[in-house]
């Protein structure tokens, strides 16, 4: 995410510094800091890492679009939506760090690219309760289907938000750039999916919501 802050009004930007920090603080509440394990560090440290790089791999069109792999529903599925949370909010602050977003947006930029956590993590419950405890629901629901969604549900808002401040034409972004982020989708499924398959054939235990009791021995 790379939103400027002019187009978006002060009370907004403050409201979402507010909301934005609430749920950091409330989210690094609930992390059982003593109790983590070393694999689950080097998972939820080395995801984060891997991510932060792939953001870096990005193409930037117009002020305040920018297309790259969020990573959002890996991280959630590896760590969590809580340390997810945590690091979506690192990665950003790098990013913004380094002059690719501005910090009075920060909290924002924020709420829009972590709409994906919250959208893995309810899909995530919702195949546990409704869904065959199965390992190809996992992969193929919470893996595959949650990042495409995330990434979509992130390109509508952003597109709505630039529309509605008057940044760019609802039409401009409609046939021009959300588009782009469609088919962004398809990539954000793909990378999660297969290193989530990976994660779980030789590294289950760095997969904080993959249970091998509950989706391959039930």
């Amino acid at each position: 995410m790379n939103l400027n802050a002019a187009p978006f009004s002060l009370i907004l930007l403050i409201l979402c510094w507010v909301i934005a920090v609430a749920q950091l603080l409330y989210a690094g509440w609930r992390v059982p800091w003593a109790t983590l394990k070393q694999e689950e560090l080097t998972s939820w440290f080395g995801a984060t890492i891997v991510i932060l790089a792939g953001w870096q791999l990005k193409a930037s069109i117009q002020p305040g679009l920018a297309y790259h792999l969020l990573g959002a529903t890996a991280l959630t599925l590896i760590a969590g939506r809580g340390r997810a949370l945590l690091s979506m909010a690192a990665i950003l602050a790098f990013d913004t760090a380094y002059d690719h977003a501005e910090w009075p947006a920060f909290g924002l930029s924020w709420l829009i690219c972590t709409l994906p956590v919250w959208i893995t993590d309810a899909l995530l419950r919702f195949a546990r309760k409704r869904l065959p405890a199965n390992y190809f629901v996992y992969i193929f629901v919470n893996a595959f289907a949650a990042g495409a969604l995330g990434m979509w549900l992130v390109g509508i808002i952003t597109c709505a938000l630039l529309a509605a401040s008057g940044t760019y034409s609802f039409d401009f972004l409609l046939e021009e750039q959300l588009p782009y982020y469609f088919l962004m989708g398809w990539p954000e499924a793909f990378t999660t999916g297969i290193n989530l398959t990976l994660l779980v054939i030789y590294r289950p235990q760095w997969v904080a919501t993959f249970d091998d009791n509950f989706y391959l021995r039930n």
